[in-house]
């Protein structure tokens, strides 16, 4: 028999996470499915998602993926083409391009063939990771719209702290002061934005945590704002073990029990995504109920005080986050994010639908 992990991935969970997109803005929305849409499956996602006015990823062979299964939609490369081939490729399956740099519209200059390429021109208001410096737009703008290989052009930045306190006001209001020198769509909400400045929204919106049921904020919960967990990772405990008070729990003996104590031994570690720095008391499902970690998690295994739930036993079934156990919860108690438990699933873990 295989091991008893999974990830289930709900399609319908996928498509209401849209849904909520969708009412929250007049504007086209990008659906980010970057990172195999966030561990979840490109095209899986991209099924549930169909209904998105285009879809924004990095790697250009997954494009192509896109396209040849059908996918008529804009779809955009979030960092361009790194190189003149992925041009070619660009141009062959009319795939939107981010240009950040010099170098890119210097690559464009040496294309050898007319092409109707879509840019999206980058501007740096803030985040200070890709993008043109304001100073430099005016300039990069008149070259692209001079360009033989370029059809259209969309402005677009992105936020540093939509999801905090400190809000988008100054990034929002440098963008706004330079796109108004152009008429060309606009694009800068991510999720957060998204959700919480409708001012932002412009013509192309870019959820992305959101559509897979996780919140981008600290103060919110996704079932507060209506989302709901598209992945599910569960397992089984595979054996049981009575501790004395005194005993320890895994690797370096992080944990001992003070007491008596059942610790069930759960068929996930580290090499199927689950967090190795997750500590004593990470929040967990057995049969339902909350329990919680025990111990260092291993590379195949991890540890669950099962306390109080003397029904649970070898074959209860076990939910590391997902439907009952937001992913959110887990990963504040992990000291990390969502998004990195989400895209860390391993090619090991089965997925079905």
């Amino acid at each position: 028999m295989p091991r008893p992990i999974r990830a289930h991935i709900d399609q319908n969970a996928l498509a209401n996470n849209l849904y909520i997109a969708r009412r929250a803005t007049r504007s086209r929305i990008m659906a980010a499915i970057k990172g195999d849409a966030y561990g979840h499956g490109l095209l899986r996602a991209a099924e549930a998602l169909a209904d998105a006015d285009g879809f924004a990823l990095l790697d250009i062979r997954d494009a192509v993926r896109l396209r040849e299964a059908g996918y008529a939609q804009t779809i955009l490369l979030l960092e361009g083409c790194f190189q003149a081939d992925d041009l070619k490729l660009a141009a062959e399956y009319d795939l939107s391009c981010v240009i950040h740099s010099a170098w890119q519209v210097a690559m464009l200059d040496a294309y050898p063939r007319r092409a109707a390429f879509d840019v999206w021109l980058k501007v740096n208001t803030g985040m200070n990771r890709l993008g043109w410096a304001p100073a430099a737009v005016s300039t990069a703008m008149e070259q692209l719209r001079a360009h033989q290989a370029v059809r259209g052009i969309t402005l677009m930045t992105h936020f540093a702290c939509a999801d905090e306190a400190r809000g988008v006001a100054g990034q929002l209001e440098r963008f706004n002061t330079l796109a108004a020198a152009y008429r060309v769509p606009r694009s800068s909400a991510n999720s957060a934005a998204l959700l919480r400045y409708p001012d932002t929204h412009g013509d192309w919106v870019r959820p992305g945590i959101m559509l897979y049921g996780a919140s981008p904020f600290i103060d919110t919960s996704a079932r507060q704002l209506g989302l709901r967990p598209a992945m599910t990772l569960h397992s089984e405990i595979i054996a049981i073990q009575e501790l004395k008070a005194g005993d320890g729990v895994g690797y370096g003996a992080l944990f001992r029990a003070d007491r008596d104590m059942r610790i069930g031994i759960v068929a996930c570690g580290y090499a199927d995504g689950y967090p190795r720095h997750a500590p004593n008391g990470t929040p967990i499902l057995v049969d339902g109920q909350l329990a919680q970690t025990v111990g260092r998690v291993s590379m195949d295994m991890l540890s669950v005080d099962l306390g109080n739930l003397m029904h649970a036993t070898v074959g209860s079934r076990v939910v590391l986050w997902g439907d009952g156990m937001p992913v959110d919860t887990v990963a504040r108690a992990a000291g990390t994010i969502s998004y990195e438990l989400l895209c860390g699933l391993t090619k090991r873990v089965p997925v079905y639908l």
